[in-house]
């Protein structure tokens, strides 16, 4: 818990010093209030991600000096997290990296990586076998799965405490399990970003002072998917299914996106639109609670959003961490979370919501 503390102090009190000097960034404030994914009346700064970065590497220098035995390998994850960082806060300043720019960076630091730390996916559990992976597999797999989680966070980081709930829930899963296999790398790294993001959390939900950008949703999101990889990897009696259902959440928003846009509306993958399931949730479900589009109503809403999906994301998180180990209970628990997703989407769909999702107004 000591990585933690000092991760969610650091980031808690950076964090503050970004919102108090907001002026130096005028570049970085948001102050689109019209785009298809934007849910605040007010100019805020989105870098939350350098308060985050900067905490984690304070905990971590701190970590190699009561641990050196954890130099090289706490070195070598910061160096690869930077290259993902640091395409998303170009971004978040400039506005000027594209989305397959900051897609191909990440991709290169999971590359770097899988040299560095030998993260590689060499395996994949079934119920009575084991499936390995050659090098000319597991290199593509493994680059592209970390990756695809990075971009997952940053895709479902759509309103205030969204992302940072969910990637802080995972995280200590992670925390949790390498504990159970006496990891201690990776149950300091998974506490470290945790604590950071707790702190970041303080200022961002539920008000919104500060908002993660593309910085912190990539940053988290490849330490999240690094360190699932690397718990498994590590760790032959931790199945990848854990892993799968982990990240299950992100990951498979991302993938419904993807078919949504390019086979049912005609459109680029990679074009925004506002009708994610947490788009969906803000709009069909929460306003009929709240109101309509003004700022305190709005806020409200934003608000009252991301709890849905924390707990929805929970149905994956939590029997990720009670059945680590075994395979084939994560693997139903995986179809049953794609299955639900599905249906609730189409319920929403079709203004046929569940009724317990929805909210009245209080007059």
């Amino acid at each position: 818990m000591f990585s933690f503390l000092v991760s969610f102090i650091a980031s808690a009190l950076l964090t503050l010093l970004v919102i108090k000097e907001a002026k130096l960034h005028g570049p970085a404030l948001d102050s689109d209030f019209g785009g298809v994914q934007k849910n605040h009346v007010h100019s805020v700064a989105r870098i939350g991600g350098l308060s985050i970065f900067f905490a984690v590497a304070l905990s971590a220098c701190i970590s190699i000096w009561r641990v050196p035995a954890m130099t090289s390998w706490m070195v070598s994850l910061m160096a690869c997290s930077f290259i993902a960082f640091a395409g998303g806060i170009v971004e978040d300043y400039t506005g000027k990296v594209s989305a397959m720019r900051r897609l191909l960076l990440t991709m290169a630091a999971a590359l770097l990586a899988y040299f560095l730390l030998d993260a590689r996916l060499d395996r994949i559990d079934w119920p009575f076998s084991v499936w390995p992976l050659y090098i000319w597999l597991a290199l593509p797999v493994s680059v592209l799965a970390v990756a695809g989680i990075a971009n997952a966070i940053n895709i479902i980081d759509g309103f205030n405490g969204l992302a940072s709930v969910v990637t802080i829930c995972m995280l200590l899963s992670l925390g949790y399990v390498a504990l159970q296999v006496n990891d201690m790398f990776v149950l300091v790294a998974a506490l470290m970003v945790a604590g950071a993001t707790a702190g970041f959390l303080v200022w961002n939900y539920p008000v919104g002072l500060i908002f993660l950008g593309d910085g912190g949703a990539y940053f988290i999101g490849f330490m999240l998917g690094e360190l699932a990889l690397l718990l498994v990897v590590r760790n032959p009696q931790v199945s990848t299914w854990y892993a799968a259902l982990l990240l299950i959440y992100p990951a498979f928003e991302t993938l419904f996106s993807a078919y949504r846009r390019m086979f049912v509306r005609g459109k680029s993958p990679t074009m925004p639109d506002g009708i994610h399931l947490h788009s969906l949730i803000f709009r069909r479900i929460v306003q009929w609670a709240v109101g309509r589009k003004e700022g305190r109503a709005l806020l409200r809403r934003n608000s009252l959003t991301s709890p849905y999906l924390w707990m929805f994301s929970l149905m994956a998180v939590i029997p990720a961490t009670m059945f680590w180990r075994h395979t084939w209970v994560l693997m139903i628990f995986c179809l049953l979370f794609m299955t639900s997703y599905i249906w609730l989407y189409v319920r929403i769909v079709r203004f046929k919501a569940p009724r317990w999702m929805i909210r009245h107004k209080k007059y």
